[in-house]
């Protein structure tokens, strides 16, 4: 086995064949079968100019393309010389076909009140009129297009607006999830020299407000202090809390949309034009800006949530994506995937257990929700919480579900499918990235047998294979490195400012030359996620976790996530992170961070120990003995970003005993984890 040769321990065998449409409510299967997958599949990478031409052409064109695609690594031209507007395509597309009067999103408010939740509808033709507004107020900011606008905003419809006016306009949007400090506002308006601010008086999280516009003054005043002046901050009142105001700086957004013109035309932008900054996390620290362009990512993601979420307009269907539009999830699967479709977009403002556990269950019956999408770590927070919560609604409007945002362990799965999807939907487990724009591996709903905890299959486009470091595919029933060996049409075209940290972080790994592609050395023709991967007997891709958190332990290289799914398949834990520790005679040892169940929290040192040999045992049954725990602490909580995704390099710093961590935080939810890990027994 090559070096990049990760050991596959996890075994899963179970297989659920998709349902007939009629068992779940659907009309149709968009897509029904294998052949009929691999068919197309085949296609788009035989003839990929073929293939997204003609998708291309169901959307709005200024200005027709000429060529669908250029690629000289790792630089990707699609649509080349064509001309649209993203907005247009979400908006106005529809309210000219005379559709206006459709509802585009459905919007729920976190409080409850006699009568209630806040609930607004907004048709096309809102939506268009709006966008059109605020496009106006921008201007008259001075907005141009290419400007960078910053949106740090809890999610009202007015946020989705808010990314729609800029793309409507031709600015880039660069949006700040609303739950981040002070100082993550500072480094990203730095970054991308943005001078104006779109924010909210607060936002409503767990029956609180939290002081959105106070953390942008915050940011505001070390801006200035650093010599970067933002010009214009425009407010929303939502909360009604109390707030400072800078006269002269400072704008009320009622007030100038109010003001504001309705017509304003979409932007003609060129093909290649940005339309988004979006900044994630890095393990060197500091973010990173991905930049993704107007019209590759707009086909895309149309055509992703087309077949994976098999969505079909006239069919009586509501989609929900219960991410943050703050995250590349919410920018593709609530606004610029969906709305393209005709198929209404929920948003919900607050907190899944608000009032109660059962609020996401509640918010499926009330709008009558046929796809729901979320992530993992919500899923085992239901499993912590209860049963009996989703038990207590009717849930059979539901018709697809979905996950997204990290690998989903096989228990977490099945408890989805049986408890939400009461044993007939299908699931669509889908891995892409921030940087990739929409889904890579994943399957269709009407097509895919799916396993727990498998991705299944590429997407169309999607050349996916497991590599070592030389670009060998290795064999079916390997682990190694997860490589992508094609352009695909919502790839990221850079990280802002920063060409070499965009060539070495995704485009240096595969020391390939590839007959396709002029092929130097470096950059790569093809992409490097970070991530390692196996692939089963029957072709199926599974996720075993980042590359960097890979576990060599006696010269056994394992997937963090196998073990974790090794402790989640004992009854007693919810939750678990797997992280490497120094070991004296192992080199590297396994340290093992898990969440109870409220029903086996151990009383007591001696019950504490008895779990814990009991949990190692657990795994050794399951996976083998290579893989016990060398260390394993129990905590209530674990260290996650706002996105939900577990901060695994905080845990190694703790895993090691290391006092101080000297590496980025700010996208960190809880920073009271941390120390209440620090105080964790050993053992």
């Amino acid at each position: 086995m090559a070096d990049t040769g990760i050991e596959s321990v996890l075994s899963e065998n179970r297989v659920f064949d998709p349902p007939a449409p009629e068992a779940v409510g659907a009309p149709r299967w968009l897509i029904s079968s294998m052949d009929e997958y691999r068919a197309m599949h085949e296609r788009s990478l035989r003839d990929p100019e073929g293939f997204w031409g003609e998708i291309a052409r169901e959307l709005h064109w200024f200005q027709p393309f000429e060529r669908v695609l250029e690629f000289n690594p790792p630089d990707a031209r699609w649509f080349i010389g064509g001309r649209t507007n993203l907005c247009y395509n979400c908006c106005d597309r529809q309210v000219d076909a005379g559709l206006g009067d459709q509802t585009a999103i459905v919007w729920e408010g976190e409080p409850v009140g006699a009568d209630g939740p806040e609930i607004r509808r907004l048709t096309y033709r809102d939506l268009t009129l709006e966008t059109a507004r605020l496009a106006n107020a921008l201007k008259s900011l001075g907005v141009r297009k290419g400007d960078v606008v910053t949106i740090y905003m809890g999610m009202v419809p007015e946020l989705a607006i808010a990314c729609l006016a800029c793309a409507r306009i031709g600015a880039v949007h660069s949006v700040i999830f609303g739950g981040f400090s002070a100082g993550a506002i500072v480094d990203r308006v730095l970054d991308a020299d943005s001078r104006v601010i779109l924010t909210c008086d607060g936002a409503w999280r767990r029956g609180s407000v939290v002081p959105l516009k106070d953390n942008v003054d915050a940011a505001c005043k070390t801006l200035a202090e650093q010599g970067h002046e933002v010009s214009h901050v425009l407010t929303l009142r939502r909360c009604n809390n109390e707030i400072a105001w800078h006269d002269g700086r400072d704008h009320d957004w009622h007030e100038m949309t109010r003001n504001a013109g309705d017509e304003c035309p979409c932007e003609p932008m060129d093909s290649e034009d940005m339309l988004f900054l979006l900044y994630t996390s890095g393990s060197t620290g500091k973010p990173k800006g991905i930049r993704h362009t107007t019209a590759g990512y707009m086909v895309y993601t149309y055509t992703t949530s087309r077949y994976v979420f098999n969505l079909i307009p006239d069919a009586d269907q509501v989609f929900w994506c219960t991410a943050d539009i703050g995250w590349i999830t919410g920018h593709s699967y609530i606004i610029y995937g969906i709305l393209p479709n005709r198929v209404p977009t929920l948003m919900y403002e607050g907190a899944p257990n608000h009032p109660a556990p059962d609020r996401f269950w509640e918010i499926v019956e009330r709008h009558r929700v046929t796809q729901f999408y979320t992530a993992p770590t919500a899923i085992r927070a239901f499993m912590k919480w209860g049963d009996e919560h989703p038990a207590r609604h009717d849930l059979t409007s539901l018709q697809v579900l979905g996950t997204v945002g990290e690998p989903i362990n096989p228990e977490a799965w099945m408890w989805y499918r049986k408890h939400i999807g009461r044993d007939r939907c299908p699931i669509v487990d889908t891995w892409w990235q921030t940087e990739t724009g929409g889904h890579m591996i994943t399957p269709l709903p009407g097509a895919t047998p799916t396993k727990p905890g498998s991705c299944t299959l590429p997407f169309f486009g999607i050349d996916a294979a497991i590599c070592d470091d030389e670009g060998n595919e290795l064999p079916n029933g390997s682990g190694g490195l997860l490589a992508i060996r094609s352009p695909w049409p919502s790839m990221l075209r850079g990280i802002h400012g920063d060409r070499e940290r965009f060539i070495e972080t995704y485009w240096s790994r595969f020391k390939v030359e590839d007959p396709r592609y002029p092929s130097p050395s470096s950059p790569s023709p093809w992409y490097f996620p970070g991530d390692g991967a196996k692939r089963d007997s029957d072709g199926y891709f599974w996720i075993m976790g980042r590359v960097d958190d890979v576990i060599n332990v006696s010269g056994h290289r394992l997937g963090t996530m196998e073990v974790e799914s090794a402790l989640v398949s004992h009854e007693a834990v919810v939750e678990a992170a797997v992280v490497g520790m120094p070991h004296e005679i192992k080199g590297t040892g396994i340290a093992a961070f898990c969440t109870l169940s409220p029903d086996h929290t151990p009383d007591g040192t001696e019950a504490a120990e008895a779990l814990k040999d009991a949990l190692r045992a657990h795994v050794a049954s399951e996976i083998g003995a290579i893989a016990k725990p060398d260390q394993i602490r129990f905590t209530d909580a674990l260290p996650k970003t706002r996105s939900g995704k577990i901060m695994r390099r905080l845990l190694r710093s703790i895993a090691a005993g290391e006092q101080e961590v000297n590496q980025d935080t700010t996208t960190l939810e809880d920073y009271s984890v941390l120390a209440k890990l620090r105080e964790s027994d050993e053992g």
